[in-house]
């Protein structure tokens, strides 16, 4: 472990093509990756992604693009959502910071309750107590007030709130470009310096 490691938490909202891409820029900026997914994200993965996740035996490389160099899997550590003996269930296990992508309403409102049932909601938590970095992608609309307080709580506990809204400014001409402005975005507030889109005010 290192204080460079970042965990990707992968919730049942739809939006899974963001964590995929999350994964990848991490891996490709020399990042260890702690990846842990909620039974429902495997649905959602099968959905979006046409990718069967075994939960059980599972298979980093269905969560890389195909192109990705797969020397990188050294770095990409699989966590089950009920492994509470995994070392990031720890807040003696050092990391740079967390993100939950997408994060469902689910998982939001267990967070902002303070309610650990899988290794997702305990990392999370440990994030918070430990005022380490947590990025948290939710992917809903609209958004009940129940909801919206519940994110006022996270944001109160230190966490970023960061809805997965690409901007259009910058004249996205694919899906991979507006995937890519959210990407940015989360790596910024994780201090992960990539090179995704141009930046306003820039030339590049």
């Amino acid at each position: 472990m290192s204080a460079s490691d970042i965990v990707v938490a992968v919730t049942g909202a739809s939006g899974v093509i963001y964590a995929r891409r999350l994964v990848n820029v991490l891996l490709e900026a020399n990042r260890t990756v702690h990846l842990v997914l909620s039974p429902a994200a495997g649905l959602v993965c099968l959905e979006e992604l046409g990718v069967t996740i075994d939960f059980e035996q599972f298979d980093p490389r269905v969560f890389l693009d195909k192109d990705h160099d797969t020397g990188t899997l050294d770095r990409l550590k699989y966590h089950h959502y009920q492994d509470f003996n995994a070392g990031i269930a720890s807040g003696s296990f050092r990391t740079a910071g967390m993100v939950i992508c997408p994060c469902s309403m689910g998982t939001l409102g267990s967070l902002a309750n303070g309610m650990s049932t899988n290794l997702i909601h305990r990392v999370a938590d440990v994030h918070l107590k430990e005022r380490r970095k947590i990025v948290i992608v939710p992917r809903e609309t609209p958004l009940s007030s129940i909801q919206l307080e519940n994110m006022k709580r996270l944001v109160d506990a230190g966490a970023v709130l960061l809805p997965a809204m690409p901007g259009f400014y910058l004249q996205p001409q694919s899906i991979d470009d507006l995937v890519d402005f959210i990407i940015s975005r989360i790596c910024d507030h994780l201090e992960v310096d990539v090179q995704l889109t141009k930046r306003w005010g820039s030339e590049n």
